[in-house]
């Protein structure tokens, strides 16, 4: 069974700063593209931040220039450096990946349990 799992969200203050972790388990063939999205109440979940598996990224506007995605494949874990926290920011945050395991190499997205993220003004 594969698993994503995320740590690292919780209460901070504006202008403050937190790291998002997100390490996926299990029977892993390979890992494409992993993400973070996010949800506030009333709104769609939206794409905050993703990366592929060569290191390329791309960001949602609203936090480019404040967030970092990064990832360590040896460890088979997504990060998100999260600066200059604004109260708008407030959300759950997602872990997302594309994943192939063992059974039969085939890739599948699959999705974290959510972290919360608030940001107080």
């Amino acid at each position: 069974q594969v698993q994503l799992v995320e740590s690292g969200g919780g209460l901070v203050q504006a202008g403050g700063s937190l790291r998002l972790s997100c390490a996926a388990s299990g029977s892993i063939f390979s890992i494409n593209a992993m993400g973070w999205y996010r949800q506030a109440p009333g709104k769609q979940r939206e794409l905050v931040a993703a990366i592929t598996s060569g290191g390329s990224t791309n960001y949602v506007d609203s936090v480019k220039g404040r967030f970092t995605i990064s990832r360590d494949n040896a460890k088979k874990t997504v990060y998100l450096q999260m600066n200059s926290l604004k109260p708008e920011d407030t959300a759950v945050y997602y872990c997302n990946a594309d994943i192939a395991d063992w059974r039969d190499l085939r890739f599948r997205e699959y999705w974290g349990q959510g972290t919360q993220v608030t940001v107080s003004s």
